[in-house]
């Protein structure tokens, strides 16, 4: 448990930090957080939560330096400190009225590296694998879709960075829920399927980012128009089974689409009285895939 110390007056004759005034009936937490070589780390993700309730109490990063500070009412607290490719930190702190509760310097570790795939060909398993999107409902809510058909494979390479990755999507598959809309995103306004019935995707490098994250360079064609794209990509290693002991991979990828670079035109749309979706579309695709061989099971329809 974090020592506990009272805040300062500004009398100290020892020259001790005065610490920001504390409201009553409220205490400090506080702490600086470093990366393996001892540096101060900015951007370390901190997520305090009541114990007791098992609210989330406080979701912030630390600052360039390192720290972080937050005030919180009395009680006991779980505290997780978690950053791209280290172990994440998970401890436990009182907060007392008054009182400043220092967790103190948070070192955080290298996390193990999740073996690769060997090389080989890889086949997306589609029941396993999502290809999802959100788009911001013009002037409303978020709405979620997918694309329910499509077919992909990895060719992992003896050098990882020179593997490739292609996907294959169905552009009529598009569904978000609402036969109206999915209509609309299918017409020549949006999607033109019956002139562009794929959506497709080829990268032309991998670009280790460090520990499991890689960004996944290539090109997204759509609506007969091709652009650079970068997936960003968490790499979520190996396992088997699934139908049987095949041994199978997992990743996710994310992109940002903005649809005026594909010519999808939602001005058109607004004029016809018809809200669909803005001008930016989050992409992310949930990937299993199995190594292809001459047993390699056949996934279910």
């Amino acid at each position: 448990m974090a020592l506990l110390r009272r805040r300062g007056t500004g009398s100290d004759s020892g020259g001790a930090a005065l610490l920001p005034p504390v409201a009553s009936g409220a205490g400090l937490l506080s702490c600086q957080v470093v990366d393996p070589m001892g540096h101060p780390m900015g951007g370390a993700e901190i997520t305090v939560s009541d114990m007791a309730t098992g609210q989330t109490r406080v979701k912030a990063t630390s600052d360039p330096y390192g720290t972080f500070l937050t005030t919180l009412p009395p009680g006991n607290y779980t505290v997780t400190i978690t950053a791209d490719s280290l172990h994440p930190y998970r401890g436990t702190v009182e907060i007392a009225e008054g009182l400043q509760s220092p967790i103190g310097q948070v070192h955080l570790a290298p996390s193990p590296q999740a073996e690769l795939p060997p090389p080989g060909t890889w086949l997306f398993d589609p029941p396993h694998t999502a290809i999802r999107f959100i788009a911001k409902h013009v002037g409303m809510a978020n709405v979620h879709g997918r694309f329910e058909r499509f077919e992909g494979s990895i060719r992992v390479a003896d050098r990882m960075e020179d593997s490739q990755v292609e996907v294959h999507i169905e552009a009529a598959s598009i569904a978000t829920g609402n036969k109206t809309r999915d209509s609309h995103l299918r017409s020549e306004d949006f999607l033109d399927v019956a002139r562009y019935p794929y959506v497709h995707f080829a990268s032309d490098r991998f670009v280790h980012r460090g520990g499991s994250k890689w960004t996944l360079q290539g090109h997204l064609t759509m609506h007969g128009i091709s652009r650079s794209v970068g997936l960003e990509t968490t790499y979520l290693g190996l396992t088997t089974g699934g139908y049987g002991d095949e041994l199978r991979c997992a990743a996710l990828a994310k992109a940002e689409l903005h649809r005026e670079d594909y010519t999808l035109n939602w001005r058109k749309m607004l004029a016809r009285g018809i809200a669909v979706v803005g001008p930016t579309i989050q992409l992310e695709l949930d990937i299993q895939a199995m190594f292809a061989s001459h047993d390699t099971p056949t996934p279910p329809e």
